[in-house]
């Protein structure tokens, strides 16, 4: 729609704006690290961050949702969080991330919960300032982004271009004040930035192109690599956890002692915890390690590209920081089979 240029003092006083104004959410330290987590000084906004513990898909598939409250007496009522918020910096590999998710929970069985949220949410993507030490988004095609946002936050040395892409973009963007529309200038460096973000996240290099890994693993299946990395897996899901793309939950009932009342809610899950693919009568579909280990390649690599045609894999480099046993990296596992493939 429009791009704004902003100076430092004017972008902050737009930031508090939008704090006085409604709920909102964005990257702040917390320690060495960087979290997502409830903004309340416009000050404590970090958009030179290089990337969050956790990824923003928290405020659209929390790690605990109750979907539903039920009584003997009045029966069932379903559970939404009704309140409108402002996401405030999200990177775009993460922005990738939720768009996927979008296209993935409104296909089968369309999620309710999930869109209640996602569309009460406004998001303010922004362009990354510092790379993390182990983000490949470069060789994903994930370094920048062109949709699903609201607002695109863009640093142009000490100035700020704000990008409005969508009318609840332009209602949050209404409270800026002391701006100015963005010159020629400054869109042709914007242009620059993107073509460096290319380069900058790119700290691993991935040795094919994202659209072969279909059949790269289509080819794979046997391939030792998987055993020999689950030999060293602890089954302990963290990959799974801090994975922008993950969205795996278990639906579980709390019912009262009196059992006259209780709730239904969902929590987070993941295909490499042990207990993930058991069933009734004690059978479990990826009993072995390196069985889990395989699926969560597969996953990302192969099956979801045949459902949405995009790899669901943004390269953020979340799960290779969060292995305890070293083993994560996607990056590694991929150009072993590529280089022992030909």
């Amino acid at each position: 729609m429009t791009v704004k240029k902003l100076k430092k003092a004017a972008f902050d006083k737009w930031v508090a704006a939008c704090i006085g104004n409604q709920r909102v959410f964005g990257v702040q330290a917390k320690e060495d690290r960087f979290v997502f987590a409830p903004l309340a000084n416009a000050g404590d906004l970090r958009l030179d961050y290089d990337v969050t513990i956790l990824p923003p898909k928290k405020y659209f598939l929390p790690p605990r949702e109750t979907l539903l409250k039920f009584d003997r007496k009045e029966g069932f009522e379903s559970v939404f969080d009704s309140q409108p918020f402002v996401l405030f910096g999200v990177h775009p590999y993460d922005m990738v991330a939720i768009s996927q998710t979008d296209k993935l929970f409104a296909m089968d069985q369309y999620d309710t919960h999930y869109f209640d949220r996602r569309q009460k949410a406004t998001i303010v993507a922004c362009d990354v300032q510092n790379a993390s030490k182990e983000v490949f988004a470069g060789c994903m095609g994930t370094a920048t982004v062109d949709d699903g946002f609201d607002i695109l936050i863009t640093k142009i040395d000490s100035e700020y271009l704000v990008d409005i892409r969508t009318e609840k973009g332009q209602a949050l963007a209404d409270t800026i004040k002391d701006a100015e529309d963005a010159d020629e200038m400054s869109l042709k460096l914007r242009k620059l930035v993107w073509a460096d973000n290319t380069k900058l996240l790119q700290k691993h290099k991935l040795n094919v192109r994202p659209d072969v890994l279909p059949r790269l693993l289509d080819r794979s299946y046997e391939h030792p690599v998987w055993e020999e990395k689950a030999q060293r897996c602890f089954s302990c899901g963290s990959c799974n956890l801090v994975c922008p793309t993950c969205y795996c939950f278990d639906v579980r009932d709390d019912v009262e002692w009196s059992l006259q009342k209780g709730q239904r809610y969902r929590v987070w899950d993941g295909c490499l915890l042990s207990e993930f693919a058991a069933v009734a009568g004690g059978h479990n579909f990826r009993r072995n390690r390196a069985d889990r280990y395989r699926h969560r390649y597969y996953r990302k690599g192969k099956y979801i590209p045949e459902k949405i045609g995009e790899v669901a894999c943004v390269g953020c480099g979340r799960c290779i920081t969060a292995c305890t046993a070293n083993i994560a990296n996607p990056v590694e596992v991929y150009n072993k089979l590529v280089d022992e493939g030909k």
